[in-house]
């Protein structure tokens, strides 16, 4: 059977809410970094057969298929076609795996795959409710609440599953310190090498260049996190100290069949093995990663056991402890070991690929064989997917 291979994955850092990287556009960052990705290994963009894109909002700068947008905006020749997915927040990881699948299937052999999410220039939302499009319709079916009672925001889904496991507050916030910790020592270790640091204009017209995500916290302390208010539910748990960061950012990753890359003399970082989907209740709506990694690990033939790291994103705290509470990995010093989406931000429709591009530097610097990505999504969903390092 055909072979997909990772030979590279690469992000920009992420930008906090109306920080450093306000003025930078989604197409245009996400055109240069697939540029600067395939610059970087040495491939020549003219055999790049589809260019593949996630991202949640799109709409403004974000629609118009902004996988092809971003071909055109970053330069790269015309002959490279480029779609755009939605899966909410798993939108660049599902690109990755259908770039994966696309190459083991035979129909093409070089694919680029990732995402672009700016935030504080496309609201999240903005797609489904607002004055600009109230004529179009309610962005979701009566049908819908009728069937479930009510559909409620992701934080109030994140309170619901901090009830359900019986996590307190203060449970919360110590895992919400650990990822800003973790960050910080990863920041100072200088370990993100899948970061390419970006050169973005300010507004007094000077331009400055981001090496780090703007995000992670330096002296975080859990008496101060406790007095964070909690903005979906007046006696509830979730705050902004245990919740992910709104965020600006793109990521991308370089797809290969096996046989082109050693015909190009391309090294690779990982091999794709698996991903699995799965649905789940669209109240409760965050417990995907509890039923999509052992669907995974399933798919893979493996064990939990078996994996060297993990990378779960931490769009709440709640999340990933109702997540650990469930599967008890036994290694969970490398469950984020560097922190996560509460620290470094969450750029909805780039944090899939965000994420694999980080747990390929975390298998490279803990010399580990497999590892495994899980997300949770909006309406109801899981997605995780398993990589099995290549040694250099």
């Amino acid at each position: 059977m055909r072979e997909a291979w990772i030979i590279d994955a690469v992000r920009t850092p992420a930008g906090k809410n109306r920080g450093v990287l306000k003025n930078l556009r989604p197409d245009d960052t996400f055109g240069w970094l697939v540029s600067n990705l395939l610059e970087k290994n040495g491939v020549e963009p003219g055999l790049v057969e589809d260019v593949i894109c996630g991202c949640v909002t799109q709409i403004g700068e974000q629609g118009m298929d902004i996988g092809r947008m971003s071909v055109l905006a970053g330069g790269l020749p015309i002959s490279i076609p480029g779609t755009s997915v939605n899966r909410h927040c798993g939108s660049s990881q599902q690109a990755v795996a259908f770039a994966s699948n696309t190459v083991i299937a035979g129909d093409m052999d070089v694919i680029v795959a990732g995402g672009s999410e700016f935030m504080s220039r496309v609201p999240m939302g903005s797609d489904g409710y607002g004055d600009h499009i109230a004529h179009l319709g309610v962005a979701v079916s009566p049908k819908i609440f009728e069937r479930f009672g009510g559909i409620v925001p992701q934080g109030m889904s994140a309170e619901l599953i901090a009830e359900k496991w019986g996590l307190k507050q203060g449970e919360l916030d110590e895992f919400g310190k650990r990822s800003q910790d973790l960050a910080i020592q990863a920041i100072d270790e200088d370990r993100y090498a899948e970061i390419i640091p970006v050169e973005a204009p300010q507004d007094d017209g000077s331009t400055i260049l981001v090496e780090n995500d703007e995000g992670p916290r330096r002296g975080v302390t859990l008496e101060k996190m406790a007095t964070l208010r909690h903005p979906f539910k007046e006696d509830g748990v979730v705050t902004a100290g245990n919740s992910s960061q709104i965020s600006d950012g793109s990521s991308a990753a370089l797809i290969m069949s096996s046989e082109k890359a050693r015909e190009l003399g391309v090294k690779p970082r990982a091999r794709y093995v698996a991903t699995a989907l799965t649905g789940e209740d669209p109240v409760l709506m965050l417990t995907g990663p509890i039923t999509a990694t052992p669907r995974v690990l399933e798919k893979a033939g493996l064990e939990i056991k078996d994996i060297d790291v993990f990378e779960i994103n931490e769009a709440f705290a709640s999340v990933v402890l109702a997540w650990k509470a469930e599967l008890g990995p036994p290694n969970w010093d490398r469950v984020n070991p560097w922190g996560g989406a509460i620290a470094n931000g969450h750029p909805l429709g780039a944090s899939g690929g965000k994420l694999l591009a980080t747990l390929l530097s975390e298998l490279d610097y803990y010399d580990g064989r497999y590892g495994l990505q899980t997300m949770c999504m909006g309406m109801g969903m899981g997605i995780a997917s398993i990589y099995e390092r290549i040694p250099g």
